[in-house]
């Protein structure tokens, strides 16, 4: 699966690092993904991320 930030819609919370730090990291004030595919093992971790964005900046693709 890959997991793709919106630059547009972040507002950089960091929620998503904090859930899921394999797969999302910050770059100044936005959330960037650094693993591309997401690791299986990130998977679920990833998924709980994207559902958390308060902007739903976060969309998944399997």
């Amino acid at each position: 699966m890959k997991a793709k930030v919106d630059e547009d819609l972040c507002i950089g919370c960091g929620l998503c690092v904090e859930i899921c730090v394999d797969v999302f990291e910050m770059d100044d004030a936005i959330a960037v993904v650094v693993a591309d595919p997401v690791p299986a093992q990130s998977e679920e971790l990833c998924r709980e991320a994207a559902e958390s964005c308060p902007v739903e900046a976060i969309s998944i693709a399997e």
